[in-house]
């Protein structure tokens, strides 16, 4: 418990939560697009923000969801403006749909928070026939960051305000297919393991950060792009894991126990709300972070021609 809680050089721990991580910070002028916003911490960063002045517009599947979301966040919080979108990130179509709507509401956009994720289902397709998760966490956040670029360029020349591009990413993007990324077997059903899967998609959010990073620096954009794990948070623990009853014994001692260890939604979404609003992180770009702190990334992760390739591969995917 000691290592958990102990402060790092920004001050802040594993233990800390979004509202501390951003005590004093007026962000009022800003607009974020949080996705996955209608459950877990995407729903706690969406209300910390909100809490800070920022505009949110919450990217959600679920939108009766997403209305409640919202509808209590204006209840705890008057002054939140908050709104809620349809946004879909296992269906290209949906997200071109959401990002043609939302260029064309005129809204400026500082943050895009990429938050929204599955992780280890049985194997599945997308709507678009590619690997769910794959879709899912990754390609359908890459061609949004794609579509929202030149909202983000604009926003940030206008206001001379450094945009920030956050992807949620995991620890476990340190444990993907051998190969990292399967580039001739993405829907390779045969070969499909949940959670190598999963790993396979969290470290691709990775690399798109760095590329991003990369690309905004030769352009010179204003516009930073990282990555960061959240934690491990109790409530999702068992999630996919259905071999144990909701009364078993074993598991009420093991969700017990978790939870003594693992992080609640307020610690998870903290590291988010931190890179995406502390001024510490000003001018952090292609860097990855974890209890609200710089750390290392897998050398796989670091990879930039494996970041490239990724990219142009994403390229042709979603063309």
């Amino acid at each position: 418990m000691f290592k958990y809680a102990r402060k790092g050089s920004s001050g802040f721990s594993s233990s800390s939560t979004a509202e501390e991580v951003t005590h004093g910070v007026d962000a009022s002028g800003l607009t974020a697009i949080v996705t996955g916003a209608s459950s877990g911490i995407g729903t706690e960063t969406a209300r910390v923000l909100a809490l800070r002045g920022v505009h949110v517009i919450m990217g959600v599947r679920n939108m009766a969801a997403g209305r409640d979301v919202k509808e209590a966040i204006v209840k705890e919080i008057p002054s939140a403006k908050v709104d809620a979108m349809e946004l879909d990130l296992s269906s290209l179509a949906s997200v071109r749909n959401f990002a043609s709507d939302f260029n064309s509401s005129g809204h400026p956009l500082n943050l895009l928070i990429n938050n929204a994720g599955i992780m280890a289902p049985p194997f599945m397709l997308s709507k678009d026939n590619m690997e769910l998760q794959f879709a899912t966490n990754y390609l359908g956040h890459f061609l949004l960051a794609n579509l929202l670029l030149d909202t983000m360029k604009k926003t940030a020349l206008e206001s001379n305000r450094e945009g920030r591009i956050i992807n949620v990413s995991s620890e476990f993007h340190r444990y993907p297919y051998p190969e990292g990324i399967r580039f001739d077997k993405i829907n390779d059903q045969s070969g499909y393991k949940k959670f190598q899967a999963y790993g396979q998609s969290k470290l691709a959010n990775v690399l798109h950060a760095n590329e991003l990073m990369r690309r905004f620096k030769e352009d010179g954009v204003n516009i930073t792009a990282n990555s960061l794990h959240p934690g491990v948070i109790a409530t999702n623990l068992f999630r996919h894991n259905t071999s144990l009853a909701d009364d078993n014994p074993i598991r009420v001692f093991l969700e017990s126990a978790a939870r003594l260890v693992l992080k609640n939604v307020q610690q998870g979404a903290a590291t988010t709300c931190y890179v995406a609003l502390n001024p510490q992180v000003k001018g952090a770009s292609g860097e990855y972070f974890s209890g609200c702190n710089l750390t290392k990334a897998s050398s796989m992760a670091k990879d930039a021609e494996l970041a490239k390739k990724l990219w142009d591969f994403s390229m042709n995917l979603v063309e």
